[in-house]
């Protein structure tokens, strides 16, 4: 039997004759098909021809019978079968012309049936389409709509290509609908469970290569659509042509794409329960356009890492048993106008002599408003666009790690903005955020927050952890607002929540999603740190996850934990004029009741230098010259206390105004030619020397988290405006610390010292001249008196500067 004519309708032939050998048969079509093989030119001509004929005479539809099952009778000959029509269905025609067919690869491609095997294609806009296959050529029939069908008396359904005649123009393609599935069961099984720890791997658009053919592989999730298609640039952005398949009961659709590489833009085009449909960026979408464009971008990373040495050594010591003073920058602001590449030539170097230990990025996944900050993110897989590629930000990162410097980056996994082509109401009904509106909407921030109580919206949340540690080398997470998902009742009125099971405010299912990612986190990537933007007293928050606290909830699971406390307190005191502050010391000393019941850092962060708040040196009182050394006194003590220590761009160097993102900080203020440049150089100066200090100075970070590390010499000189305590490395070794925050200079100021320390040498004076102070120091080393004092067998006489925090070891 050889193929109907182009004139043919739907109703199929019969065949007759004697049965032959299915190898036989299949030579005699190939041979019969050869002689009516024609060119490109030909075929477009034909199809032109024949679709003018057909607009001419307009004749009548034939509805076209019912195909056979996609599997019939295998042992059978095509000869002794009876032929059935190839054409598709009405019920198939229509879900895939609405955009609504869950399996479009039972009906679409080769399909053995009885007569042969069925080809059938769903290309709109086509004027013909034709089978290659080795030798044959089969010119399938215009069924109308865009559906082209044929029947070939063959016994297997062969590899094959499709010919596609449009206006002036002829493609030869692979047939996206002849491969099968390219998730396995292992993928299906652990998306089923909420439990694929590498789900960037399964979902989103991966370029890959099929039996010898390239192309781009999409997976996306949406369990309530009843239909999904592939749009993009390489389809003119209608997907009609290009819808996917369900996968069983996970919710997800898959489809390869032969052709499609990395750089081709694409969405997916969703058919919502109610009939309507919504382009969407791919949730998994690991490259973006450039914001305000919203579109995905097919992503192959090349990038060859450099940094070895510093992931084989990253994990020698906890974070909280070593030293780490983290710089925190807004990338696109730090210098306005630099990419990432052009930033690894300018941060690493800048961070590495200062002396901090890490970098902390914001922000770093994408989003659509840059005001935001990168705190309302639809991106969760792609850093930001706006500064290059992903195997750019890759660079900075590698150069960072050569640098020797770690990197911590903002991530936000409480909530999500409402953009319509993002996540909210992704494939039509509530799906990453909660289904109750009440738990769905964020009070505050206009943004929905997510369902952590579904397992595939934990999954989507916990492996986006692990892939920003894993594929981009990041060393820590500074998680986001945990407090607004531990609370159900957070920035809420009574009558706006409802309590758990318990009858309590906790919001157990963000407990279990926070322990899971943080024990999931720590498991997979040895050295990596989680940090908590936690401003309650939440209990446990750094405590393992399988240990019980008195509130009867496991730890959280947190490396260390935002010290808001001690911030808001530390900057209230800081902030009154001196004469005032004795009437508050407690606020400098109350932090040390509670200074072990987590892993703290000290922040001073992005978020108390904008919106009014003034810049750090701005919150100072006094004069300029009085500000300045308040501030230099206030970076000792912050340096001094026990916890790792966190400070902003352009607090290094005693910016005086606001930052803003719109054009970062004020680098002119370290100009030569500004005229008061060598006060804010000296400042800058003083943060390097705190953090060489610091970091060759084991008592100041060893016992960070154990109250062995840490012992008052006065803390009640309230009246004086003094405070002073000594650090302890794990031997015994001391550091006294000593803050005078009245603005005069204190003669002869006896302290209570060990005994066993023969003289002590001032290592660190932020009243040093240098740095823009006074320069009230005590060069020579101090011996301490046989006279006991505060409650010590020994004691030293200080002169102490103004305003300013002195640092003392053993000489």
């Amino acid at each position: 039997m050889t193929p109907r004519p182009s004139s043919s309708g739907p109703e199929p032939k019969k065949t007759t004759g004697k049965k032959t050998a299915g190898k036989e048969t299949a030579k005699a079509a190939k041979k019969a098909v050869a002689k009516k093989a024609v060119t490109k030119k030909a075929v477009t001509k034909k199809a032109v021809a024949k679709k003018t004929a057909a607009k001419k005479t307009a004749p009548k539809k034939t509805a076209p019978q019912k195909t056979a099952p996609r599997e019939e009778a295998t042992g059978a000959s095509p000869e002794t079968e009876v032929a059935v029509s190839p054409a598709l269905d009405a019920g198939d025609r229509e879900r895939l012309l609405a955009g609504t067919h869950h399996d479009p690869h039972a009906v679409l491609g080769g399909h053995r049936v009885p007569g042969g095997v069925a080809f059938r294609a769903f290309r709109p806009y086509a004027l013909a389409v034709t089978v290659l296959s080795g030798e044959l050529r089969v010119e399938l029939h215009d069924d109308g709509d865009g559906f082209f069908s044929g029947l070939v008396p063959l016994s297997e359904v062969p590899l094959h290509r499709l010919l596609v005649a449009y206006e002036g123009t002829v493609q030869e393609v692979e047939d996206p609908y002849r491969f099968l599935p390219t998730l396995g069961e292992l993928d299906l099984h652990l998306l089923g469970e909420g439990r694929h720890e590498q789900l960037w791997r399964a979902l989103g658009a991966h370029p890959t290569t099929r039996d010898g053919v390239a192309g781009t592989r999409f997976a996306v999730w949406a369990p309530n659509a009843r239909g999904v298609r592939v749009a993009g640039g390489f389809n003119f952005w209608d997907g009609t042509g290009h819808p996917m398949r369900s996968l069983g009961s996970t919710g997800v659709w898959e489809l390869f794409l032969p052709g499609v590489g990395a750089g081709e833009l694409y969405k997916f085009e969703i058919t919502r329960p109610d009939g309507s449909r919504t382009f969407r960026a791919d949730p998994l979408a690991r490259r973006t356009e450039v914001p305000p464009a919203t579109s995905s971008v097919v992503h192959a990373s090349h990038y060859t890492w450099g940094d070895e040495e510093w992931l084989a050594h990253r994990a020698d010591a906890p974070a909280h048993e070593a030293p780490m003073s983290v710089y925190e920058v807004h990338l696109p602001s730090w210098r306005p106008g630099l990419t990432y590449r052009e930033l690894a030539e300018q941060l690493p170097a800048y961070v590495a002599d200062l002396g901090f230990t890490h970098v902390e990025l914001m922000p770093v996944a994408e989003h659509p408003f840059g005001g935001s900050w990168g705190y309302q993110v639809t991106g969760f897989y792609a850093p930001t666009a706006r500064l290059g590629d992903p195997d750019d930000f890759k660079y900075l990162v590698d150069r960072l790690h050569r640098a020797g410097i770690g990197v911590l980056m903002d991530w936000v996994p409480a909530h999500f903005p409402r953009d319509d082509w993002a996540l909210a109401e992704f494939d039509g009904r509530p799906l990453y955020e909660h289904s109750d509106p009440l738990r769905a909407a964020h009070p505050d921030w206009g943004t929905l927050e997510f369902d952590f109580g579904r397992r595939e919206v934990r999954n989507f949340l916990v492996a986006n952890a692990v892939y920003w540690c894993e594929e981009f080398h990041i060393d820590g997470l500074r998680v986001d607002a945990v407090a607004s998902m531990l609370y159900l009742d957070y920035s809420r009125e009574p009558g706006q929540w409802t309590p758990n099971e318990h009858g309590g405010r906790e919001n157990l299912d963000a407990v279990a999603f926070l322990q899971e990612m943080n024990a999931t986190l720590y498991r997979r990537v040895p050295g990596v740190v989680t940090v908590a933007e936690e401003s309650t007293a939440w209990d446990g928050v750094t405590r393992a996850t399988h240990h019980q606290g008195p509130s009867g909830f496991g730890g959280l699971g947190f490396g260390l934990k935002w010290n808001m406390g001690w911030m808001h307190d530390s900057l209230e005191y800081m902030s009154r004029e001196p004469v005032h502050r004795k009437y508050h010391h407690g606020d400098l000393t109350f932090s040390m009741v509670y200074a072990y019941s987590e892993n703290y850092v000290l922040p001073i962060s992005h978020d108390e230098v904008v919106h009014g708040k003034k810049s750090l040196v701005s919150k100072m009182p006094g004069d300029w010259w009085q500000q300045r050394a308040n501030e230099r006194a206030y970076l000792g003590y912050m340096w001094a206390h026990p916890g790792k220590q966190l400070l902003f761009m352009g607090q290094e160097f005693a910016q005086g105004a606001e930052w803003s993102e719109a054009h970062g900080p004020d680098w002119w203020l370290l100009d030569p030619e500004y005229g008061a440049a060598a006060d804010h150089r000296g400042v800058r100066d003083l943060v390097r020397d705190l953090n060489t200090v610091y970091r060759g100075t084991p008592a100041l970070w060893r016992r960070d988290t154990h109250p062995s590390g840490f012992a008052w010499v006065v803390g009640d000189a309230a009246e004086d405006d003094v405070l002073a305590f000594l650090r302890l490395d794990a031997d015994g070794t001391p550091l006294l610390a000593v803050s005078n925050f009245a603005p005069v200079v204190r003669s002869g100021y006896r302290l209570g010292v060990p005994d066993d320390v023969p003289a002590w040498h001032e290592v660190l004076n932020t009243d040093a001249a240098r740095y823009g102070g006074g320069d009230v120091v005590t060069p020579d080393p101090v011996k301490p008196e046989a006279q006991g004092w505060h409650g010590r067998p020994a004691s030293i006489r200080l002169t102490l500067p103004p305003l300013a925090t002195v640092w003392l070891r053993p000489a």
